[in-house]
């Protein structure tokens, strides 16, 4: 089977989730058989055509200007057509396209009518999700028109969670059996190299050896929840004095942070990283002693897996895909979401109960590697596609 597929995100240019789902998933999909053509704009640079673990990668250059972002996704949706078109005839046609969100939407759409081939749409966050249920400017009012029409014109929609699953049926009022569920995955092997290995001339670089490090990992925006952790850093002091925070991540809020940390009397305790390669944050996930992830909305949280498959102990939000993916005193702790309080206690419980703390770690990488690998995952993908591709042979367009 022959597919392309377009993603606003790929190495060297990975934002979040979706550049690591789409960065995963493909070469899977690759070994499963599929003859899979990757398309992307070329936002970080990389080579213009490249095989990646049998992946034919194409990276277009993008649209850059000045403008919101509903905008320059349109345009630079021309320059993929454009390319795509060219793919088209040079492969031999396809048999699927498979977009990942509204961001490629426009050359999907148009490639899907212009050679009556299905679409299948991956949606990995929502823009009124974002914004907690409201629309809060005329772009954000696009972008959320683009959504809508994205999932009228798939064929199937992939939701990474029962959560995200809701908001589309909710939010453009999709049927419920025009949606798959598939969740994002992660590579243990990343994080097993690192067992055994002596980390704790790198662990120094963070935190005092008898100090235990309290991580946090992600963007730093609102909906990521880090000025609710930096509100938590005095009370858990105040009975657990040892702890480090470590807020590895750059965003907006970083100075705002920054200067709260100073006002709260604790920026000798708050270390900000800003961004740092992807092997440093993964030996941060085996040398922490507890990840926290205080998110106000998260469609799935695949930092938290990958904290489960460093055998870190989580402190999770009960919000989105993150109460899926952790189960309350089984594979982590569980916290009200927005609420100091409650992330505190889940903090300190974590530090102060250490063997009720190794059971859940236990728990939860057991659980990633039966349930989020990506193999398996490619396999339901795969089953997507298959799918379709018989529905498509047999009705006329």
């Amino acid at each position: 089977m022959r597919v392309l597929m377009l993603s606003w995100e790929y190495p060297p240019y990975i934002v979040g989730g979706l550049g690591k789902h789409v960065t995963e998933l493909s070469p899977e999909l690759v070994r499963k058989g599929v003859e899979l053509y990757l398309l992307t704009p070329a936002w970080a640079g990389g080579e213009p055509f490249e095989v990646v673990d049998g992946v034919k990668v194409y990276r277009v250059k993008p649209v850059r200007e000045n403008t919101d972002i509903h905008t320059l996704a349109w345009k630079t949706n021309l320059c993929l057509e454009e390319k795509a078109q060219e793919l088209w005839g040079s492969s031999g046609g396809f048999e699927i396209i498979h977009v990942h969100d509204w961001l490629v939407s426009f050359a999907g759409c148009a490639l899907k009518r212009s050679h009556k081939t299905p679409l299948i749409a991956t949606i990995h966050a929502t823009e009124r999700g974002r914004g907690r249920g409201y629309l809060h400017s005329r772009t954000s009012e696009a972008i959320h028109s683009t959504e809508w029409w994205l999932t009228y014109e798939a064929w199937r929609i992939i939701c990474c969670s029962r959560y995200m699953a809701w908001e589309v049926r909710e939010y453009f009022q999709v049927p419920e059996d025009k949606i798959d569920v598939i969740p994002n995955g992660v590579r243990t092997e990343r994080f097993d190299r690192w067992e055994g290995v002596d980390l704790s001339g790198f662990r120094n670089m963070y935190a005092l050896p008898e100090e235990k490090i309290v991580l946090f990992v992600g963007r730093l925006v609102e909906e990521k929840g880090p000025q609710i952790l930096l509100e938590a850093v005095p009370m858990i002091l105040a009975r657990f004095p040892l702890a480090k925070f470590v807020i590895v991540g750059t965003g907006p809020l970083l100075d705002q942070l920054r200067h709260r940390a100073w006002e709260l009397g604790v920026a000798h305790k708050v270390l900000f990283t800003g961004f740092i390669p992807d092997d440093d944050r993964d030996k941060l996930f085996k040398v922490a002693d507890v990840a926290v992830f205080p998110s106000l909305y998260e469609p799935f949280g695949i930092v938290a897996l990958e904290a489960m498959a460093a055998r870190c102990p989580v402190v999770v939000s009960e919000v989105g895909g993150l109460a899926e993916v952790v189960r309350h005193a089984e594979t982590g702790i569980t916290i009200y979401p927005n609420n100091v309080e409650s992330l505190t206690w889940g903090i300190l419980h974590t530090l102060e109960n250490p063997h009720w703390t190794k059971m859940r770690v236990e728990n939860a990488y057991r659980e990633v590697v039966e349930k989020y690998n990506w193999e398996r995952l490619a396999e339901m993908t795969l089953g997507v596609y298959r799918r379709v591709w018989e529905e498509r042979q047999r009705v006329q367009w």
